[in-house]
């Protein structure tokens, strides 16, 4: 069976997320159409709140899969 395609503004969401927990900038949203970059920084925000949270390495792994499973 085909896996389908993950929805757009889902993927944007957890690239941004990703991105925040890490620590990068917002300006790094690679991303051109409003929606998507809407959606990125959204995620880009939860993830540098998570971030500050003391989310990161082991502590929030469950997180990040909270975030990519959804």
């Amino acid at each position: 069976m085909r896996r389908q395609k993950r929805d757009r503004m889902e993927r944007a969401f957890q690239k941004g997320y990703m991105a925040g927990i890490e620590g990068k900038s917002k300006d790094s949203c690679p991303k051109v159409n409003p929606t998507e970059h809407q959606e990125w920084l959204n995620g880009w925000r939860e993830g540098r709140v998570d971030n500050w949270d003391g989310l990161t390495g082991v502590r929030g792994i469950h997180r990040i899969a909270e975030i990519t499973m959804q």
